[in-house]
């Protein structure tokens, strides 16, 4: 096999010495740049030369692993990974993949607006030498962690020195690793790196896959630079001379197509008195030939081609890359995601993509083994098209390979032994600082005797999807005639937070707290400073849940103590007046003739909570003009569930979205307590981070409506949150969102954290909450072996085909229904609270729901069950046996049962401000 770099070295004398590996790593070209003649490119780094997605990927992991055997467990932990603009910011990522603890950040080159660089430097050789740093989180290079550097090649160590002197005068450390793919300094250059160290005192490591010298004559520069213009000169002549004969081509067809009008006319008669398919035909290759086709290639025209998109279905919130830094929790978000993505692209590709054209496609289209496929990032965004060819290659029964555009201009020669067989140029599309610009697509078009690629899937950032990526001379058209089909996939832009101050204390950290969190953090966010609001949680760090199903906005107070046993909790807050809140009850443990009790009731009612599902997530998506009835193009909803009962039913809202409109939403959960309201801080992320408007708050089932007033009296200070709460089931006739007025057994209401993700009720304590801080929660991680929570959402999402027309016709009905609360539960509530002598609404919990959680959580007194209700109760009857709770079956009840609180012990659930009330 000829080596890539043999057309160079016998023209200019360039060798590579050392290592017997480096020709099959490395080729040689011809930059067109007045500072280096020649480019070392690399066979597995995915930049100028398509590759194998696991063969680039997995080069960058396995350095990582040996970084992390380098460090050590501990500081691996506490390093950060930098990597390179533009060619190593995907071998960097992979690093960072490798060592698995690590936060990632690369320099970039796109500067953006209301964010600070933290460092840059220059990269001397370069054509375009400014790098800036520009993490999101100001800390991100303060710690004194180990700091991994990481390029495709170090030819000077110049970009290396370089950014250690910037750092390190800002924040200094103990240690530096350098990654490389390839080591080629001289000994010269060896030697300057090593005095460096020493001079600044700190230790250097040296970690790459292959290492070597690149001897170049003394006038390499000057002969470079001659010959890469004798052979566009060449180039040039040759394309004139064709040209010219294109010319007298066209002469001749001008004669010819006066003669061809007449046909025409008379084929205009036919076609139109005829209709068979073969004149239809013609008349749309006509139409195709006046929008400008790509020549006589028999493909389809560019404009077609290019407008075909591909919905990644990209996670809500997560980082694009690692610009402005990507950390182990936003990879654990992209590996949930990745099947799925990839699984839409696949999808697409065998004729069954959702953009526009992807309908035409017939199956001669579709991809099949033997064929080619090219996924194509752009510029600095490497690692998210690299994730995605990966997860492809899994889906596809085709080759995959990857790699990306560019802004560095390179000769190409069309020869086995020269690393860049083609180009394609074409405009920048991204608005780049420093103005319109050429850039490059190499080895895409095939070279002679090369194959092609059958199909292309070009992935840019948001940024970047302008009308220039559209236009005529844009990427989009210049890839076309050199391939079956273009596919367009856009991963949104990340837009960092607009802040530079320092993290706000930690829960746990000595500081003055003000008495009351609610007070402190009611005013609205336009009333108060930008703070440094904290991220979501997500799992598996926080809740058994996927991280694409919730973003948690609370803190983890998982090591506080806070549990007491039920009665001794309640009798403590009634004696000091404290607040439910602040603190938690034991974690009830479900016996195993409960669990089975529960395991039979999910299967008994899973057709109808799906139904509900259904129902209610298309009632939200058709009220904002969604895809109920139309074309999907209204606004997409944001949930937001009340934690912790609202989570389940916001991640299944989520899962049918999915299911039914291939729509990814996003969801969070938020804390909300009664006499505290909701809490305000997570309020300020979600209108920092989406349009208040499009929020629909979730929650799992209304009892008397307590917790519908308190919403709606906690967003009166927020505007544009719309405080109406949609519901899986609505027996108290309190909101106008629902699947179900039915009051009947939802499982996630029966076993607390175990089917919740395994996530405590929410906390709200001074000591512990600042008024920039989440409520707090406690994440069990030691109830592992109890959980369900994936199992209650699966076996319900198994049901969604099932129930599929019965949601349609129910969520029209809905829709052309009077929804107007009636508020009959809480009618029915204040009744029986005067008939058993009660005298407070708060201790009667009305629906089966909320005399779970009575049996569950609180003291309960008695339960009355509505006469003739069967199987439903079946674990009521069960809990309340175990805890010696007397059940009173009772007419005109509008729920199926209702749990009464013992009257002398208010604490838990007790008083409109959530305070402790004394029964007489």
């Amino acid at each position: 096999m000829v080596w890539s770099g043999r057309w160079v070295a016998d023209r200019l004398g360039v060798a590579l010495g050392g290592d017997e590996r480096l020709t099959s790593l490395l080729g040689l070209a011809l930059r067109r740049n007045k500072k280096r003649a020649h480019l070392l490119v690399s066979n597995v780094l995915g930049k100028h030369v398509p590759q194998r997605p696991e063969t680039v990927y997995g080069a960058g992991l396995r350095l990582g692993e040996r970084v992390r055997e380098l460090l050590g467990e501990e500081a691996a932990a506490r390093a950060v990974v930098l990597g390179y603009a533009e060619t190593a910011t995907g071998l960097g990522h992979s690093v960072a993949d490798g060592l698995a603890l690590a936060p990632y950040l690369h320099s970039t080159r796109r500067p953006v607006a209301g964010v600070e660089p933290a460092g840059g430097f220059e990269e001397s050789h370069s054509h375009a030498t400014s790098h800036l740093l520009l993490p999101e989180d100001p800390q991100l290079l303060t710690g004194d962690g180990p700091l991994v550097l990481v390029d495709d090649e170090f030819s000077t160590g110049n970009t290396v020195l370089n950014t250690i002197r910037s750092l390190h005068a800002r924040f200094p450390r103990e240690r530096y690793v350098i990654v490389a793919l390839a080591d080629m300094r001289s000994e010269e250059d060896r030697s300057r790196l090593a005095e460096f160290a020493a001079e600044l005192g700190a230790r250097v490591d040296l970690v790459t896959m292959v290492a070597g010298t690149v001897r170049l004559p003394p006038d390499v520069l000057a002969r470079g630079q001659r010959l890469v213009r004798e052979h566009e000169v060449a180039v040039t002549a040759g394309e004139v001379a064709v040209t010219a004969g294109e010319v007298a081509v066209t002469a001749g067809e001008v004669a010819v197509t006066a003669g061809e009008v007449a046909v025409t006319a008379g084929e205009v008669v036919a076609a139109a008195g005829g209709g068979g398919s073969g004149d239809a035909g013609a008349v749309e290759g006509c139409d195709a030939d006046v929008h400008g086709s790509g020549g006589g290639s028999g493909r389809e025209p560019a404009g077609a081609v290019a407008g075909e998109r591909v919905e990644l279905g990209w996670p809500e919130g997560l980082p694009d890359g690692g610009r402005h830094g990507f950390t182990p929790a936003h990879r654990a978000v992209l590996e949930a995601a990745l099947p799925g993505m990839a699984a839409r692209v696949a999808d697409a590709l065998r004729g069954g993509g959702t953009g526009a054209g992807a309908a035409s496609k017939g199956a001669g289209d579709s991809v099949d083994a033997g064929r080619r496929v090219l996924v194509l990032g752009f510029e600095e965004l490497m690692y998210a098209p690299l994730r995605l060819a990966h997860a492809l290659e899994e889906l596809v029964d085709a080759e995959v390979r990857f790699s990306t555009t560019t802004r560095s201009p390179v000769l190409a020669v069309d020869d086995p032994g020269y690393a860049i067989r083609t180009r394609l140029a074409f405009p920048a599309h991204d608005d780049p600082a420093d103005g319109p610009g050429e850039r490059y697509a190499y080895n895409v078009a095939p070279g002679a005797g090369e194959p092609g690629f059958d199909a292309i899937v070009a992935v840019v950032d948001s940024t970047a999807d302008t009308p220039r990526l559209h236009a005529p001379e844009g990427l989009l058209a210049r890839l076309a005639p050199h391939t079956g089909r273009v596919l367009l996939a856009v991963v949104p832009s990340h837009t960092p937070a607009r802040r530079h101050t320092p993290p706000q204390p930690s829960a746990r950290t000595p500081s003055a707290r003000t008495p009351s969190a609610r007070t402190a953090s009611a005013c609205p966010p336009s009333a108060r400073t930008a703070a440094a609001l904290p991220e979501p949680l997500r799992g598996p760090a926080f809740s058994s849940y996927d991280p694409d199903e919730v973003g948690w906005l609370l803190q983890d107070l998982s090591e506080a103590e806070l549990e007491a046993p039920t009665e001794e909790r309640e009798e403590a807050i009634q004696k000091g007046g404290a607040h439910y809140a602040e603190s938690l009850p034991v974690e009830y443990q479900p016996t195993a003739q409960y669990q089975d009790l529960f395991r039979v009731a999910l299967d008994t009612s899973a057709v109808r909570i799906a139904q509900a599902v259904g129902t209610v997530t298309e009632t939200v998506l058709a009220e904002r003009g969604g895809p109920l009835g139309g074309r999907g193009d209204g606004r997409r909803p944001v949930l937001v569930s009340l934690a912790r009962a609202g989570t389940p039913v916001g991640v299944l809202m989520r899962r049918w979205a999915r299911f039914a409109h291939g729509l990814d939403l996003p969801h969070y959960a938020i804390s909300i307590v009664r006499g505290r309201g909701i809490d305000t801080t997570a309020l300020r992320w979600l209108a920092d981070h989406h349009d208040p408007a499009d929020v629909v708050f979730v929650d799992g089932w209304t009892g008397k409506g307590a917790i519908t007033r308190e919403l709606a009296d906690a967003v009166a200070d927020f505007p544009g949150f719309d405080p109406e709460i949609a519901v899986l089931a609505d027996p108290g006739g309190c909101v106008r969102t629902y699947g179900t007025r039915e009051d009947f057994l939802i499982p996630s209401a029966c076993l607390n954290s175990t089917v919740s993700g395994l996530i405590s009720r929410t906390v709200l304590r001074a000591d512990l909450v600042g008024p920039d801080d989440f409520h707090g929660a406690k994440f069990y991680r030691e109830l592992a072996g109890s959980d369900v929570s994936r199992h209650f959402l699966d076996t319900i999402a198994a049901r969604f085909a099932e129930v599929a027309e019965d949601v349609a016709l129910d969520a029209k009905e809905l829709l052309a229904a009077d929804r107007t609360p009636t508020w009959e539960g809480w009618a029915a509530v204040e009744r029986i609270s005067e008939e058993y002598g009660i005298h407070d609404m708060n201790l009667v919990k009305p629906g089966v729901g909320e005399t779970t959680r009575v049996l569950l959580r609180r003291v309960p007194w008695r339960i009355l069950a509505r006469r003739g209700v069967g199987r439903d109760l079946d674990h009521i009857r069960l809990l309340a046996e175990q805890r010696g709770v007397p059940v009173e079956e009772v007419d005109d009840l509008p729920y199926s049962c209702v749990g009464l609180i013992h009257p002398r012990f208010t604490r838990g659930a007790t008083g409109a401000d959530g305070r402790a009330v004394t029964a007489g």
